[in-house]
């Protein structure tokens, strides 16, 4: 794999831990544009009648998240010892999730999308039967799974949809040729120069853990999403919003 590496070992100073940190901040940077943002965007540059606007640059930013937690989802899925305790974890967190994002996003219970761990999970399904597909004889039946996880993320709407879906088999598919990976990564979601810039801070990575390991900081990872979500909906709620 170092051969297909633009950064040499000695400069790559980011371990996954230092990749979650720079995913969540960039998600709380999108998510506090998308709330707050939307309908009083703040000029911050004017141009020969083009506009740079807070909500447009805070959203740049945040399209680098999905990425780089994309990434890191393959990663886990490579590293993993208990495949199986990793699916439940991003099943039981996709369910938690799923009214703080309603409210987030429309101030009620309801909503007509899904959240983003939703689309991990079938990411990460659609990873385990790539895996089977591998050693399998007859490769019918996992092309199966593979059109019906991506049916459902159709179906359910959820969050980048099959685009993310593809993204996610795409970071297991090219592990080993990260230089292909960024370039065919960055044409599959829509937002795809922004999401190109996440293959910056990813070229840096190390392979390392880093100081997010146990039980105790793994779980508060992971409970960032649902929390910010809610804390952001009962400020805006708070101000008069929706």
């Amino acid at each position: 794999m170092e051969n297909y590496r633009l950064i040499p070992e000695k400069y790559r100073f980011l371990s996954s831990s230092g990749l979650k940190v720079i995913a969540v901040l960039t998600m709380l940077i999108d998510h506090v544009a998308s709330v707050f943002l939307r309908e009083d965007p703040i000029i911050l540059l004017q141009i020969a009648g083009h506009q740079l606007t807070l909500y447009t640059l805070m959203r740049t930013i945040g399209r680098i998240a999905f990425p780089i937690f994309a990434f890191l989802l393959a990663e886990g899925f490579h590293y993993t010892s208990d495949r199986k305790r990793y699916g439940i974890r991003l099943f039981v967190f996709a369910l938690i999730s799923e009214i703080p994002w309603n409210l987030e996003h429309s101030g009620s219970f309801f909503y007509g999308s899904q959240n983003v761990f939703f689309t991990l999970l079938l990411g990460f399904l659609g990873l385990c039967v790539i895996e089977e597909l591998k050693n399998a004889t007859d490769k019918k039946k996992g092309i199966f799974m593979l059109l019906f996880l991506l049916l459902i993320s159709i179906v359910l709407r959820a969050d980048y949809g099959c685009s993310g879906f593809g993204f996610i088999l795409l970071m297991g598919l090219l592990r080993d040729y990260p230089v292909f990976r960024a370039v065919t990564g960055s044409c599959v979601l829509s937002s795809r120069w922004q999401a190109g810039m996440a293959f910056i801070p990813i070229a840096f990575y190390n392979g390392k853990r880093g100081f997010i390991k146990g039980p105790v900081l793994k779980i508060l990872f992971y409970v960032v999403y649902p929390l910010h979500m809610l804390i952001l909906y009962l400020i805006k709620k708070n101000m008069g919003g929706y």
